[in-house]
């Protein structure tokens, strides 16, 4: 446990360091404060447009944030050979893999309470309503960071950073289309675009199911049971990403 905490302790702090992460938070608080601005320019609509982009800007940067830093986790150890160092103490490659996932959750959830706070502040400036289904809307984003973190991480144990960087970029835009690849699959008559379509569909996640911004921009909220159980897939996929990362990373010769 020492170990597991050292980790992610250790992945925190040099995350944190990142100027890209600095950068990409500055440029979500900057596209909410201007949400203000563009939301007076339509008439009736200004707390909509400002909730729209707020949400959006929070999801986009969380995202953005777990792919491109999530991929170096594992494959920036071994470019620079620290590797060697790291596993020759009384640390094991589970320990290293979920210590490292463990150390860039807290910072991507760290920068996503940062940017909900400020956006808040922003709705309260504006003089619109704070309504119960923006919390809604942001814990779920989070629970979709949590799984976009677990891919990149999955594919950076045995792949190099370009490659991770396109495969977990790929999962995540078909886990937000899976619903149309079902469709498409039921209407098609081609067996092999059928099969490809439902082997997509039942690996990818289904990262729709964790996306209600639309609803929260408007006010409306979603039932607590959905919450749980969007929140309940979302962390179960993780597990099963992690899992299958730490195989395959305790296979693999250094």
């Amino acid at each position: 446990m020492q170990s597991l905490v050292a980790v992610a302790g250790n992945t925190f702090r040099e995350t944190i360091r990142d100027k890209i992460l600095y950068n990409l938070v500055l440029f979500a608080l900057l596209l909410i404060g201007a949400s203000t601005l563009l939301g007076t320019l339509t008439i009736g609509e200004q707390a909509r447009i400002i909730n729209d982009l707020g949400l959006a800007a929070i999801n986009l940067v969380g995202v953005v944030i777990a792919i491109f830093v999530g991929i170096g986790l594992v494959t920036k150890e071994i470019e620079r050979r620290t590797i060697y160092t790291i596993l020759s103490r009384p640390i094991s490659r589970t320990q290293f893999i979920l210590g490292k996932y463990i150390g860039l959750g807290c910072i991507v959830s760290a920068n996503v309470a940062l940017m909900f706070g400020m956006f808040l502040v922003t709705i309260w400036v504006s003089g619109n309503p704070i309504h119960g289904s923006l919390f809604q809307a942001v814990q779920l984003a989070l629970v979709e960071t949590w799984v976009v973190m677990a891919i990149a991480l999955f594919f950076s144990t045995f792949s190099t950073s370009i490659l991770s960087a396109t495969m977990t970029l790929g999962f995540y835009i078909i886990g937000h289309l899976t619903s149309d690849l079902k469709s498409f699959a039921e209407k098609t008559e081609n067996t092999l675009a059928k099969t490809v379509m439902a082997v997509l569909y039942y690996v990818c996640p289904n990262l729709d199911l964790l996306n209600v911004k639309g609803q929260a921009a408007s006010g409306i909220p979603v039932e607590w049971g959905y919450q749980a159980t969007a929140t309940a897939y979302g962390l179960v996929y993780v597990g099963l990403l992690l899992t299958g990362a730490c195989l395959i990373f305790q296979r693999r010769d250094f």
